[in-house]
């Protein structure tokens, strides 16, 4: 591209606006790169159409979990300025006008999830409140001069309609001409609400439909914290006195605590404004939601492993709290699974495993055998069946397919059972087996749960339930196994129905009283030290033989049933025969992408440079130093040999060394001084840049050494 510009400079070029196709690229990266080629088309596929599944699922859910929400908002909305629609003169209502209406929308701590919660929120009250809806950001306004023409800016381009981009005399206006200032947005308000009213009454009927007839102006702050006070303070004050000419509604995005606004501001300042609390879902209980809705279930034929899983939940719960970067690692471990797994292929719904499966060629069954759950499926057949399993193909597709309908029954029973168990040990004292079921999900991934003393101290527990909690939870049973689509636990729903009416039909336990006085009774009285003893004595033998009433005989019988359950159908996945076509378990992979390890990295790079180089010739075995690697890599080996305090001149000396190495022994001495300066440049480049790194730093102690930082240093 070529200017018309006399001077010098640097000149920027837009790219055009045209969408840019992506996916034929990706797909075409993903078989070219792809260790296997074989079906790899199909693997992308796949994947890309069970990406975009789980997608819609999860803005679904985000968009049900956050409903709520943002009708209160609505409804805050419509009582904020229905006075001032109406026009009212009264005192009270003049005095209201005064004070800002103001939410603060506590949204924790999860700052990355915000945005999709005020993106929602913008679109909600522009498709049935106001057009005019601007979105600040503390970065975007240093000061009120920029805070105003961010919001004049945004509000602005809302103003021009995409049907009235087709008038002759519509004219935008352009930011630059118009002072930012609130006198000049309350004309600009003035004159967009008249035009609206003025319209022919077709387009103001369809208006109206989705806007009120004079809409609020909502400014949305989305990080408070970030704001400086006197920003915040100016536009508050300025607004408030403008307020009865403009009818403005402020929304508080807060990540801590709704006191932050008492203090950013002082009572002078927030006595102008008229705050209303709203908490938003918890981060925790969202993550709850999702992990319920995409992992226990059979809707989608991809699993995650014990370990991807807790990689995933501690980076949760330990980094981010953020819900967005959650989803974001499960698109990752799906990908990755496609990526590198050649018998992805068949992880896909039930109604394809059959097609898929009959259209597998020779290397991809001889992929299947060498599955160690397929291996170890083989070592338990007749040595007859193990012939035609490893000789014959068609037998094996035969096999394969019967096996993955057995998984997809596994994981549906799976499921079903969990929640059972869920119920039972979600309210029991500590939580031996944890209050979420993802904890217990996980328990159950990793090993045989009933084997674990967890699972022993949760049965100890749950037999000492009480009937009222007992009969709630088999009531919640019945409803959870009910909810199978297949006749696997018609047998189950019969016996927890047949356990519910023998609660029913128990008589009270003061029948069986005796009518003898009890050892108890026989305390209370007077008597001697001889006495007190003996009946001590006869209480805890009568403790010894009591015999168990018939609801705790039947309390046992339940806790057993529900055990015989989950020994039968908690078995863990990876005991499963094919888990490894539908389970993701690569988690070092995972935590190598998602938890970032600078400082291994780092040495590594220094250290190692061939490494990321991929240039053999930099290697050098025996811990030498190359002279052909980066000045800052030379440096850097140099100064680990070093110790508390490093000798600038001793570590140019050992530079200069190093890097002459390869030159020639007779070069002349002009030659020699002017390498001399260069290298003493390089030099002096290569160690601000490892003081940028943060490997050493100056030391006051001498004037020619420096101080290391790590490894041992100061």
């Amino acid at each position: 591209m070529s200017t018309c510009s006399v001077s010098k400079g640097c000149f920027v070029f837009k790219p055009s606006t045209k969408k840019r196709r992506l996916s034929d690229k990706t797909a075409h990266d993903f078989r070219c790169t792809s260790s296997d080629s074989e079906d790899t088309e199909l693997r992308f596929v796949t994947c890309q159409s069970l990406w975009n599944q789980i997608k819609s699922e999860t803005e679904q859910i985000q968009e049900n979990l956050n409903k709520q929400l943002l009708d209160n908002l609505v409804s805050f909305l419509s009582r904020s300025h229905s006075d001032f629609q109406e026009k009212t003169t009264e005192w009270t209502c003049r005095m209201k006008f005064r004070e800002i209406p103001t939410a603060a929308l506590v949204l924790g701590v999860n700052v990355t999830d915000h945005d999709l919660t005020f993106r929602g929120l913008s679109d909600v009250l522009q498709d049935n409140i106001t057009p005019y809806v601007a979105l600040l950001e503390a970065k975007d306004c240093p000061g009120i001069k920029n805070l105003m023409q961010k919001l004049m800016g945004q509000l602005m381009k809302c103003d021009i309609d995409v049907d009235s981009l087709e008038d002759e005399d519509c004219v935008q206006v352009s930011q630059s001409r118009i002072r930012c200032s609130m006198p000049s947005l309350i004309s600009w308000y003035d004159s967009v609400t008249k035009k609206t009213n003025s319209e022919t009454p077709s387009k103001k009927r369809n208006s109206s439909s989705r806007h009120w007839q004079s809409p609020p102006v909502v400014v949305i702050f989305k990080d408070m914290e970030s704001f400086t006070t006197k920003v915040l303070q100016d536009f508050i004050v300025i607004s408030s006195q403008h307020i009865h000419e403009l009818p403005l509604v402020l929304i508080f995005g807060i990540a801590t605590s709704p006191m932050i606004i008492h203090r950013l501001l002082p009572h002078s300042v927030s006595s102008l404004l008229c705050i209303e609390l709203f908490q938003s879902l918890s981060c925790k209980e969202h993550l709850s939601t999702i992990i319920d809705k995409l992992l226990l279930t059979s809707q989608f034929p991809f699993k995650l492993g014990e370990k991807v899983l807790q990689v995933l939940i501690n980076i949760f719960l330990y980094h981010d709290f953020s819900v967005q970067n959650f989803i974001k690692g499960f698109q990752l471990c799906i990908v990755e699974h496609f990526y590198s797994q050649p018998l992805s292929v068949l992880c896909c719904h039930l109604a394809d495993i059959k097609k898929r499966v009959y259209s597998l060629s020779h290397d991809q069954c001889e992929n299947i055998r060498r599955l160690p759950s397929f291996r170890r499926y083989v070592e338990r057949q007749e040595s007859g069946k193990q012939i035609e399993l490893l000789t014959n193909d068609s037998f094996l597709k035969e096999e394969t397919e019967k096996l993955l309908e057995d998984l997809h029954v596994y994981h549906e029973n799976y499921v079903r059972i969990l929640r059972c168990l869920h119920v039972f040990t979600s309210s029991l004292p500590k939580y031996p087996l944890g209050k979420q079921i993802r904890e217990l999900h996980c328990a159950c991934l990793e090993n045989r749960v009933w084997e674990t003393e967890e699972y022993e101290s949760a049965l100890q527990l749950a037999r000492m339930l009480n009937k009222t909690d007992l009969v709630t939870m088999l009531q919640q049973c019945v409803e959870i196994l009910m909810s199978s689509s297949g006749k696997e636990f018609d047998r189950a729903v019969e016996k927890l129905k047949e356990f519910l009416t023998q609660f029913q039909n128990l008589e009270e336990a003061s029948q069986e009283r005796h009518v003898s006085v009890s050892p108890q009774k026989e305390l209370q009285k007077k008597t001697d030290l001889y006495h007190l003893q003996k009946t001590l004595l006869e209480l805890k033998e009568s403790r010894r033989s009591k015999k168990l009433t018939k609801f705790e005989m039947l309390r046992f019988e339940v806790v057993d049933y529900i055990d015989s359950l989950v020994r039968r159908y908690l078995v863990p996945a990876d005991e499963r025969t094919l888990h490894e076509i539908v389970y993701f378990n690569g988690a070092a992979v995972l935590r190598g992408h998602l938890n970032a390890a600078p400082r291994t990295a780092l040495h590594t790079a220094l250290n190692s440079p061939h490494w990321y180089l991929k240039n053999q010739a930099l290697r050098c075995d025996g811990g030498g130093i190359s002279n052909k690697a980066p000045d800052i890599c030379i440096v850097y080996k140099l100064h680990l040999e070093c110790g508390r305090l490093i000798n600038l001149v001793d570590w140019l000396e050992a530079f200069s060394t190093v890097v002459m190495a390869a030159e020639e022994p007779n070069a002349d001495a002009a030659s020699s001084d002017q390498v001399d300066d260069v290298i003493h440049a390089r030099f002096i480049r290569a160690v601000s840049e490892l003081e940028l790194l943060g490997f050493i730093k100056p030391s006051k102690q001498k004037t020619d050494h420096v101080a290391r930082l790590t490894w041992g240093g100061c």
